[in-house]
């Protein structure tokens, strides 16, 4: 039985749901049985990426929320648009290298967290469809000549007439610019008109070296 004090506590309680709420002597299943007397249903859908809810109270009021709806562990583990985006606008004259460390200069990151490498920047290259314009192999630019404008150091030696150990001599002494991607890398020789016009010789020399008995010579052809 109860008081009539114990009877107006309650009516006064129930006049202030959040004091009863928020009361450190209410426990979770307690909170949970409130939640059961005060609403009479909810109803959520689905509109996109946005989830609607639809709550009927006990007295017929009706309240509308909406949320965004949660993320696939795939799709928390995915690239951003932006990123390729971003990958598909620098791919036509950038290496995978230089791509990767633009990209962590402007603050983005993968999907799996963490910084941007040359590989990560291939994968995604890959699964996005994004052309190998400007690759940091040679044997991934047939015609030897990349998409910034950069020539393989045996494209290079064909254009100049000469062969490939002189092209690295010329890059060595500074008279071609060249750029690697590490320091025991492929060069990408650059080559202007006005360059091909000055070394360019007028026929490539081929050496052979002949056996005559047990002398040796090296002859020019």
């Amino acid at each position: 039985m109860l008081s009539a004090e114990q009877r107006e506590h309650i009516r006064q309680l129930a006049q202030n749901l959040p004091a009863l709420w928020d009361a450190p002597t209410t426990t979770y299943a307690q909170r949970k049985q409130l939640l059961r007397w005060l609403i009479k249903d909810v109803t959520l859908s689905k509109r996109g990426n946005v989830i609607g809810i639809d709550i009927r109270w006990q007295t017929e009021a009706r309240t509308s929320l909406s949320i965004g709806r949660l993320k696939k562990s795939w799709e928390v583990r995915q690239t951003s648009s932006q990123v390729v985006s971003r990958i598909r606008e620098l791919a036509p004259t950038h290496t995978a290298t230089q791509i990767a460390y633009l990209l962590n200069e402007e603050g983005l990151r993968p999907g799996l967290g963490g910084s941007f490498t040359a590989s990560k920047v291939d994968w995604i290259r890959a699964t996005s469809h994004i052309p190998l314009a400007c690759p940091e192999g040679p044997g991934f630019c047939p015609t030897g000549q990349r998409g910034d404008g950069r020539y393989s150091a045996l494209a290079a030696a064909e254009l100049l007439n000469v062969n490939v150990s002189t092209i690295a001599d010329w890059c060595n002494a500074g008279i071609l610019q060249s750029v690697r991607a590490h320091p025991h890398g492929p060069r990408w020789i650059t080559l202007t008109p006005e360059i091909i016009a000055q070394l360019r010789k007028p026929t490539q020399r081929h050496w052979k070296r002949r056996r005559s008995g047990k002398s040796q010579q090296n002859v020019v052809e």
